[in-house]
């Protein structure tokens, strides 16, 4: 499911509503565990109080550059998140990132995409691997729209290109 979140095609508006209901739902239970107001989330992750009612309402879903800032914040998976199966007390299945991917890790990387994942942001643009999370790969780039930060499934990258010279 985490993979196909970012190009999920909805076989049903009813399906739709159901995955915005459970994630508003997730935000909304663990947010409020963790003893936060609505305000206080909205403003660590930058958004408005109204943003943060609409995304436990189920009626918007969060970007997806904010799925891991909202994971981190609630101490959570993005699996968690984003998946049906994955429940909050199962333990987070920290899948080891290849010797490559760890060794590029902060470095400056073009990274060239799978034809059906291509992401147009990141296209032919130098970016920099901050983190790692499960199969989930947070980087940043200067881009056309200016400097951007992206969450990326691992998945998705059909290889990389490590800079030296930058």
């Amino acid at each position: 499911m985490c993979r196909g979140f970012m190009s999920v095609k909805w076989s049903c508006k009813k399906e739709r509503f159901a995955f915005m209901n459970e994630l508003g739902n997730k935000i909304a239970r663990k947010r409020k565990d963790i003893g936060i107001t609505q305000i206080e989330f909205a403003e660590m992750l930058n958004v408005t109080r109204q943003t943060v009612s609409r995304w436990e309402a189920g009626s918007v879903l969060p970007d997806i550059d904010k799925i891991s800032d909202i994971a981190s914040i609630l101490n959570v998976s993005c699996d968690y998140l984003l998946n049906d199966d994955v429940s909050d007390d199962t333990p987070a299945i920290n899948r080891p990132v290849s010797r490559l991917l760890k060794d590029a890790q902060g470095k400056t990387v073009k990274l060239n995409f799978f034809d059906d994942e291509a992401d147009m942001d990141l296209y032919l643009s130098d970016c920099r691997i901050l983190d790692f999370e499960g199969n989930w790969m947070k980087v940043e780039a200067n881009t056309k729209k200016g400097r951007i930060e992206k969450l990326i499934p691992i998945s998705s990258v059909l290889s990389l290109e490590i800079r030296e010279d930058q």
